[in-house]
């Protein structure tokens, strides 16, 4: 503590020495960004740090430096450092793009999808991504930068003079000392260099909303158009995104005349981008709040739900009979769709001018729907021998859309089904394997991979056994508790955000402690979990809700282009203004918070919310509230129970509807298993020819030529009984002769032969042995 007090004695005594030759005045080079708030002018009175927006660019701070207290650091060690740091930033982003690239691999087809399909999911998802993994890194570089001004302030007021009475720290509601004396500043391990996080999130940003609000949109419309040309796709393409771009220019356009006609502000570009960011950011947050709302409950429910597998079958019971239904329902509009399509290829020839067309819509078609077409048809026909009524271009255009959504929904629901059908098998071996005695996993269906290292030596049948049917289950209790404590807080914070004295956000608090002892890892690592839980919430809404089925991810690579390209666009356009309401809960954003600290690099870029006044201090504060009415409603799951009442059937225990839909699914389920059990059993059968087939040919061949053999043998038999009658009499007569036994393994030329030579175990039926020797010479 003395050596602390004496490096700040002398600190003090130098900035009193430069003071005195002059103080410190305006820069020549305004090419540089000042970074630090607390700045002293030419008459060596301190500038507030709150100003710093309309100060000019040409003052030099007084004292600091990259340790940022009380002292210089050589410049070769700031490089260092600073190298250090942009090296744990531009690896950051490197994992982050692998783990993009893994998972559009996992859930996309790099095979059968298109190649701008996956580069522009693959870039929504990177962008997104980024922002998630990058933010806690701004937050704890953020920090350290204001552990540096109070620093510096805490220097200008040893120097200068006490403060006035109106000026208060920048983080006196945060970290309130009772001694003069501050605690040195620690610079995290990820520490951004200054100058770099500006350019970052500008390009991410803006490149984000290019491809949520423009690309992505229109890819999505121009893949589904029914045109045959590219400048008929556009225009369909940009016809039906009319209702997208009307609605972002309805409120740009109303921000802009509000701004426009207020008399204090005048227009400028850096108004206008602020303007541009907070509409984009309005239309965000109100979806974001009402796909809150429904996460944060249903989100922990059904992992508590997930503990029980009885309830869990019955569910799925439930969801199968109705993915059925619209199963059926998508098989008989695409069969409707191809019988149309076989009429119209049947009227067009092959030498017709719209032939290609008919080709076209073809190739769009399943492979068996091909086949029989392609069966069926009669290219030798000229189209100018009938006179028959021909299609015209528009009404094929129109055919070809129903053709690209008819098989995109049988697919949808297809793979929907086998996803769901897997679940339901093995959650019936759950409910199977909970009796057993053995502790060990049986499956109804083992797989047909071969099982790997992991399965051997690791997740054998015993731990599988152990963990399904007794440790999943308080697994999952468990994590839906945390998760629960985890939504209780998020209500409580989103109401109580905009109050900072006292600090009533919990994940304030939570990070204003750990900044005080400058644990960065530990406000990385919450400010991390915090994000990743509120976007799971957001995202898995979308797909859980009955009515956004039309889209769905699923992994093992069966998700279709349309659902990459719609999961893409909605997470760029939602996933920034759920990070800037993220640092309105933990006081980062001095637009709601109204405190005067330094600003993250991502929030400056956002603009100030000052432009827009009623926004800043009433939309981004008192809507987020709707958050508590919204959690009570799906709760208590009123609105499944209004959907059910207007009769759409949704899983409602005590309906007589549901317990039909339940018996239903589960006839479906069985009747999927008996049919997958004849197919599995015509494979063992196939395989197994292919095993024992080859031996068991060997093995028929063999019998085959014996069978011969003894054809041959019977015959030179029949051949030597066709002797002269009276001769074979004779013989008869005096041997005795006795029947044969076609039992036997050989048969010979004549029965005296055989006699002769037979064994002792010989297969005739005669009882002496002597006779044959008493007529030899006969």
């Amino acid at each position: 503590m003395e050596c602390f007090l004496c490096c700040d004695l002398i600190s003090i005594k130098r900035v009193k020495q430069q003071g005195r030759h002059g103080g410190l005045v305006a820069s020549t080079d305004t090419s540089q960004q000042v970074q630090m708030p607390v700045w002293q002018g030419v008459q060596g009175e301190p500038i507030d740090s709150w100003d710093r927006l309309q100060r000019p660019a040409n003052l030099k701070r007084i004292s600091g430096s990259d340790n940022g207290w009380n002292g210089s650091v050589p410049a070769a060690e700031r490089r260092s450092a600073g190298g250090m740091s942009g090296a744990a930033l531009g690896i950051e982003i490197v994992v982050v793009f692998f783990l993009a690239l893994f998972l559009l691999h996992r859930y996309g087809d790099f095979r059968k999808q298109q190649r701008m399909v996956l580069f522009g999911t693959l870039l929504a998802w990177y962008l997104c991504f980024l922002i998630v993994f990058i933010l806690p890194l701004d937050v704890s570089t953020t920090i350290y930068k204001q552990c540096r001004i109070d620093h510096e302030s805490h220097a200008s007021a040893a120097t200068a003079g006490p403060l006035p009475s109106n000026h208060t720290s920048a983080n006196a509601s945060v970290t309130p000392t009772t001694s003069s004396v501050l605690k040195p500043c620690y610079k995290p391990w990820s520490y951004i260099p200054d100058g770099i996080m500006p350019v970052f999130w500008r390009v991410v940003y803006w490149t984000s909303q290019c491809l949520t609000w423009l690309l992505l949109p229109f890819m999505q419309s121009y893949a589904r158009s029914g045109g045959f040309s590219i400048t008929g796709k556009i225009k369909t393409a940009l016809i039906e995104n009319a209702i997208y771009y009307g609605t972002y220019l309805l409120i740009f356009g109303s921000l802009l005349i509000y701004v426009a006609v207020h008399p204090q502000w005048h227009l400028s570009w850096y108004e206008l981008q602020t303007i541009g960011i907070t509409a984009a950011n309005t239309w965000g947050l109100f979806l974001l709040v009402l796909l809150l709302g429904y996460g944060l409950v249903e989100i922990p429910r059904s992992y508590w739900d997930a503990s029980r597998h009885g309830h869990m079958l019955v569910k799925t019971y439930f969801k199968a009979s109705k993915l059925m239904t619209e199963k059926a329902d998508a098989e008989e509009n695409l069969e409707d769709v191809m019988e149309e399509v076989r009429k119209v290829s049947e009227s067009i020839k092959y030498n017709h001018p719209l032939r290609k067309y008919i080709d076209t819509i073809l190739r769009k078609c399943p492979v068996d729907y091909q086949e029989k077409m392609g069966r069926n048809m009669d290219d030798y026909e000229d189209f100018d021998d009938k006179q028959n009524s021909y299609p015209s271009e528009k009404s094929l255009v129109k055919l070809h859309k129903q053709v690209i959504y008819a098989v995109q929904r049988h697919n949808r629901t297809r793979v929907q089904w086998q996803i769901l059908l897997q679940q339901a098998i093995h959650l019936e071996d759950v409910a199977k394997n909970e009796t057993s005695t053995t502790h060990q996993f049986v499956h109804s269906f083992p797989s047909s991979e071969p099982a790997g290292w992991f399965s051997r030596y690791v997740y054998t049948p015993t731990v599988e056994w152990f963990w399904e049917c007794l440790l999943k289950c308080w697994f999952s209790r468990l994590l839906s508790v945390v998760l629960t404590l985890f939504s209780v807080a998020v209500v409580w914070s989103e109401c109580t955000f905009f109050s900072t004295r006292p600090v009533l956000s919990l994940f304030a608090v939570f990070i204003q402690l750990a900044e005080r002892d400058y644990n960065y890892l530990y406000i990385e690592v919450a400010c991390f979990v915090t994000i990743f839980f509120l976007c799971t919430c957001v995202y898995s809404t979308v797909f859980r809700i009955r009515v956004f089925n039309y889209y769905y991810l699923a992994s093992h690579h069966q998700t279709d282009a349309y659902s990459l390209q719609f999961s893409g666009m909605l997470f760029c356009r939602l996933t920034p203004p759920l990070c800037l309401n993220f640092l309105g809960l933990i006081h980062m954003d001095s637009a709601i918070s109204h405190q005067q600290k330094e600003q993250t690099a991502y929030t400056s870029i956002m603009g100030s919310m000052r432009v827009l006044s009623f926004i800043a201090n009433g939309f981004y504060i008192y809507y987020p509230m709707l958050i508590v009415i919204l959690c009570i409603a799906t709760y208590f799951s009123l609105g499944t129970r209004c959907l059910n009442l207007l009769g759409f059937q949704q899983f409602v225990g005590d309906s007589e509807m549901t317990s039909d839909l339940i018996d239903e699914g589960k006839e479906l389920i069985r009747r999927e298993k008996r049919k997958r059990q004849r197919t599995e059993d015509g494979e063992n059968r196939r395989r197994w020819k292919e095993r024992y087939g080859n031996q068991r040919d060997e093995h028929t061949a063999r019998n085959r030529t014996s069978h011969e053999l003894k054809e041959t043998s019977y015959s030179d038999t029949v051949t030597a009984s066709r002797r002269p009658r009276s001769e074979r009499d004779c013989v008869e007569l005096l041997q005795d002769a006795e029947p044969l036994d076609f039992n036997a393994d050989t048969l010979t030329d004549a029965p005296l032969e055989a006699e002769a030579g037979r064994p002792a175990g010989g297969r005739y039926l005669s009882m002496s042995s002597s006779r044959s020797r008493i007529f030899d010479d006969v």
